[in-house]
């Protein structure tokens, strides 16, 4: 018996390297393809692909113009997923994406009510500038990032699989802007910070985008197979040592766990939801780096994008002009040391 349990599990491991080989390759084209589009960036392209690969969420953030909105068109179009856009005003209703009932006549003048389906039933929503809408509208998306379904009327409506929801935010300092509810935020398997290009890739846009001819994305997977390298991640195995890193980080961002700076700084850190997200994102990192099995190292790199949007400074923090990134910074150099 131990034997043949011994040759299952070989098979089982077996399988899922071939998976996983198989995997590389698509993601790499995925890459290739990308980067025909998209200059630079490197780490915010592999970000936004890590939730994507996840199968989460992400919030990309960034002043206008750093081809935020590019970048998660170009992805809906390689990962050839079915993709809508929301372009968030303030007088943005929830209707307008979840959808509304209509009334509708048949020939014998039957008077009955018809749902027609909003923006939200995509693979892919791009949230375009979420943080313009107001808060109620922007709680409309809530209950389809977390539970993939919406209720209107009274009746559940299942949206399509994979659902992914790439939302764009302009900095908190821009006037006509509104902070995400805190519960919202959490929903987000990653922040990814979008900054200027650098010079290099700044001189390639202005030479490759001004042309007569503009290189236009394809598809080079489809959403059913994105869904089984989404599978295949969850399958990857996580090591002791990992998960008590991931457990030590999270912890220690949380005021009362005995770090002093974090009791200092921070008015309210991240919950177990930030640690679910490390662990996918750390699988998904190792995936996507050409591993079989996520690092610490996967985990320092992962700290920031993960923790960033699940935490809040005390007042006296800000008034130092301190900021969530020198608190987690702080947190990982603890964890090195």
């Amino acid at each position: 018996m131990g034997m043949i349990k011994s040759t299952e599990t070989s098979l089982d491991e077996q399988a899922i390297i071939a998976s996983a080989e198989k995997a590389l390759g698509d993601i790499a084209l995925v890459r290739e393809e990308v980067s025909k589009v998209i200059f630079g960036q490197e780490s915010v392209v592999e970000n936004t692909l890590l939730a994507v690969l996840a199968g989460g969420h992400a919030l990309l953030v960034g002043v206008p113009g750093l081809a935020k909105t590019k970048l998660v068109t170009t992805l809906g179009a390689v990962l050839g997923l079915a993709s809508n856009r929301v372009q968030f005003t303030p007088d943005l209703m929830p209707s307008d994406i979840l959808g509304s009932e209509v009334m509708d006549q048949d020939e014998t003048g039957r008077r009955s009510f018809r749902f027609v389906k909003g923006p939200v039933f995509a693979q892919l929503l791009m949230a375009d500038e979420i943080n313009r809408a107001s808060p109620r509208t922007q709680s409309a998306l809530l209950q389809s990032m977390q539970e993939y379904h919406v209720t209107i009327a009274g009746q559940r409506y299942d949206l399509p699989a994979p659902f992914h929801v790439l939302a764009t935010q302009n900095p908190l300092e821009q006037e006509g802007t509104y902070p995400l509810p805190e519960a919202q935020l959490d929903r987000f398997l990653l922040q990814v910070d979008v900054d200027y290009p650098e010079l290099a890739d700044e001189r390639r846009i202005l030479l490759e985008t001004t042309g007569l001819s503009e290189v236009t994305p394809q598809a080079v997977i489809d959403a059913e197979r994105l869904l089984e390298i989404q599978q295949l991640i969850r399958q990857m195995p996580v090591s002791d040592g990992v998960v008590d890193a991931i457990l030590s980080l999270v912890r220690s961002a949380r005021p009362g766990q005995g770090n002093a700076s974090t009791d200092k700084h921070v008015a309210w850190g991240p919950g177990p939801r930030a640690g679910q997200a490390m662990m996918l994102c750390a699988r998904a990192r190792a995936l996507y780096e050409g591993r079989l099995a996520p690092s610490i190292d996967d985990i320092h790199a992962l700290a920031e994008p993960v923790l960033e949007h699940r935490m809040a400074l005390t007042f006296a923090a800000r008034a130092e002009g301190m900021s969530v990134r020198d608190v987690i910074s702080g947190l990982v150099k603890q964890s090195k040391s």
